[in-house]
This record gives structure tokens, C-alpha cells and sequence, in this order.
């Protein structure tokens, strides 16, 4: 539990496996996995999905394909053998998803979203809808928490320095503030990233992981920011558009 009880106040947690320490049920959780879980569901949304329904296992992903369901999932950035496709943006055409329900399951993204599901609220946070997030999480009145999907509960560069960037749009206002030290990190991150944030994340362990697999041709896409204004939330165990 966190020991700051402040209403509006920001904190980041830079990892899974320290997600015990910031859990709070009057948090709002912006869940933030770069490459490539939320920056794909932001991608879905644009395209038209009605509902993405995350799941943590292999095993949930393949029952739900049992039962008809279009599946998108993969592990370590390889499309599972029964999944009708993978998790790139790129996958998430009009053609696949406009107007359907679509079970997604990833190596980090989805069980990061199932962990924070007794929070307040939880939203996907991407740069590509990173103005949009921060302003509806300007309108609300709760504790904000930035949770980093990271890559095997390890640090990832890409979610931190996303969580630097929210943080920073967050404390433009005077309703917002942190004393929180993996946040300050993340601003200072984020500051030294800024100014060539593409070239910044070339250094990026999960770029080079993709990179080694040929995944890496949506690296542009997914840290350009605010080509979206999507705010997926989570809802009776489904991510749908905030209404």
C-alpha cells in the first residue's frame, strides 16, 4: 500500500513484481506497455474493435478460442499456433476487428491489466493517445498510478519513458503532484528522450528483441505520439471505449 494518501497524487510503478506496494483500489491505473500490448489496443480502437477481452494464459486464450472467438495472443513475440493473429498494431486492421470482440493475450500487456482490475479504474495509455489520456485523467478526482508492463516483470525503457511523458502533461496542472521517486525518474527520462524520442528508443531492449524476430517495423508507429484520441477502459472484464 502506498503511503502517499493524497487524492491527486502520481506515482509509477516500474514493474509487476512491485505492483504489491502501489496497489490501492481508489487508483486509477494507466497501464502502459509500449511495445507492443497498449499501443495494439489503442490500434484496435481506432479501427473500429467493440471489445477487446484481455486474458493472462495461453490456456484462457485457447479455451476462448474453443468457444469462437477471434484470438490475437502471442509469447516472446511469437504468434501462438491456435491465435488467429499476433500482437502487432499492424494486425489490428479494420478488415479483422471492425465491430467485433476480440480475446487478446501477451507476454506482458494483458496480465498487467487483469492485476490492476480491482482499482478504481484502469485505462490503456499508449503514445499514441497520450494527450487524450492525460486530459480525461485531468478530469477525474483520484490517485494516479502509471503501471509499466515491462518485459518479464525485468525494467523497460519504453514504458518509463512513456511514464515520464503522462507524468509531465499530468503536473502541467496544479491538481497533480508526486513525490515519488521512480516517477522522477521517469521525467528525467522522459526529458532526455524528448527531444528525438525515435532515436532516443533505438537503444531499447524490447526494440532489439523484436528487431531479432523481423517485429521491429512498428517501433515509428507506436512512439508517435497523439495520432489517437481512443480511451480504453476497463470494464466488466472487457477493455471498451469510455463513454
Amino acid at each position: 500500500m502506498t503511503m502517499d494518501r493524497n487524492p491527486n497524487r502520481i506515482e509509477v510503478c516500474l514493474s509487476p513484481a512491485m505492483y504489491d506496494r502501489y496497489a490501492d483500489d481508489e487508483n486509477i491505473v494507466v497501464v502502459v506497455d509500449i511495445l507492443r500490448a497498449t499501443s495494439s489496443i489503442c490500434a484496435a480502437f481506432d479501427n473500429g474493435v467493440n471489445k477487446i477481452i484481455p486474458v493472462s494464459t495461453v490456456e484462457e486464450a485457447r479455451e476462448m478460442k474453443a468457444k469462437g472467438y477471434t484470438v490475437a495472443s502471442e509469447r516472446d513475440g511469437y504468434v501462438l499456433d491456435f491465435a488467429d493473429f499476433g500482437n502487432s498494431p499492424f494486425n489490428f486492421t479494420k478488415e479483422r476487428v471492425a465491430g467485433k470482440d476480440i480475446v487478446y493475450s501477451t507476454t506482458n500487456g494483458t496480465r498487467t491489466i487483469n492485476m490492476a482490475s480491482h482499482s478504481k479504474k484502469v485505462v490503456v495509455g499508449s503514445f499514441l493517445n497520450l494527450t487524450a489520456v492525460a486530459n480525461w485523467i485531468k478530469q477525474q478526482n483520484a490517485p494516479v498510478l502509471i503501471f509499466c508492463a515491462s518485459w518479464k516483470d525485468r525494467f523497460s525503457l519504453e514504458d518509463t519513458v512513456f511514464a515520464g511523458a503522462l507524468a509531465e502533461k499530468l503536473l502541467e496542472s496544479d491538481k497533480f503532484h508526486t513525490i515519488c521517486d521512480s516517477a522522477l525518474a521517469a521525467l528525467d527520462l522522459w526529458e532526455k528522450a524528448k527531444p528525438d524520442l525515435q532515436s532516443y528508443i533505438q537503444k531499447a531492449a524490447q526494440k532489439a528483441r523484436l528487431a531479432s524476430k523481423g517485429l521491429d517495423d512498428c517501433i515509428d508507429y507506436c512512439h508517435t505520439p497523439d495520432t489517437s484520441e481512443v480511451i480504453p477502459v476497463y470494464d466488466n472484464k472487457c477493455l471498451v471505449l469510455e463513454s
